[in-house]
This record gives structure tokens, C-alpha cells and sequence, in this order.
């Protein structure tokens, strides 16, 4: 395989409502981009995204699984939850609407800002759920 090939992949679980370690795997992916010399504004957008992501699988499912694949050209980043769906995206989608809990929100999470800073930061963004089904995003940065 030529160098220009190779795939670095990472996978992370993150558990309901682990409050306590939600962070965790975005935290680990930005420390992995900056060892391989990923330019510091990549790095900063892939970390929001990826923290957002984490943090919406811990509030609103049942558990799930962050996956990064890294590529001489681009970082993906699939974030897909074992939980109940997404009943109405276009709303899910709009800035400070938000179905979190009363405990999420007293701990400063679930202020509705997840899905759209999700898109605002990646280059190209997908999310694909429905109500009583599971949700996966997926987002792409250029390198």
C-alpha cells in the first residue's frame, strides 16, 4: 500500500449518560491528529464535531460508538447510537432546540447547539434517522 493509502482508524464506545467520561474519545482523537501533524485548524474543527457528537449519543441514547478514519486527504468522522431516532430532523437541526433532560441541562449540557455545530464545522455532513430507529452522522474534513 503506498503511503498516500494508509488509513488511520480510531473507534471509541461512549455509554449512556456516562456524564463522567464524555470527552473521553474526542479528547483521544485530537491528541491523535496532533501527532501526525494535522494542521491546528483541522484538529479544532474535527474536536467540536467529534464532542458534540459524543456528547448527543451520552444525553440522548443508548449508548453508541464514535469511529474516525484518517486519510492522507480527509478525516471522517461516524458517530452512530444504539438509541430511539430522531423524530423531526428539521427541527433537531435548529440552533438551541433541544429534547435533553432536566439532569443533562442542570450539568450545562443540552443547550441545542450539537447537530449545528456538527454541520457548521465539517465540510460535508449527513445524518441519517428517524423516529424509533437508530441515528448515525457522519462528517467529513479536508485536509
Amino acid at each position: 500500500m503506498a503511503e498516500s493509502e494508509k488509513t488511520i482508524k480510531l473507534e471509541y464506545e461512549v455509554g449512556k449518560e456516562e456524564f463522567s467520561k464524555a470527552g473521553l474519545a474526542s479528547s483521544n482523537i485530537k491528541k491523535v491528529l496532533n501527532q501526525i501533524g494535522i494542521d491546528a485548524k483541522v484538529v479544532r474543527r474535527v474536536a467540536i464535531a467529534a464532542y458534540e457528537s459524543e456528547i448527543n449519543i451520552v444525553i440522548h441514547s443508548e449508548g453508541g460508538k464514535i469511529t474516525t478514519e484518517i486519510s492522507h486527504d480527509k478525516i471522517t468522522v461516524i458517530a452512530h447510537d444504539k438509541g430511539n431516532g430522531i423524530e423531526n430532523l428539521e427541527k433537531a437541526m435548529t440552533k438551541g432546540f433541544s429534547t435533553a433532560s432536566n439532569e443533562a441541562r442542570e450539568m450545562g449540557f443540552g443547550a441545542g447547539m450539537g447537530l449545528p455545530n456538527m454541520k457548521r464545522t465539517s465540510d460535508q455532513f449527513s445524518i441519517e434517522s428517524s423516529k424509533g430507529a437508530e441515528t448515525r452522522v457522519e462528517m467529513i474534513f479536508n485536509i
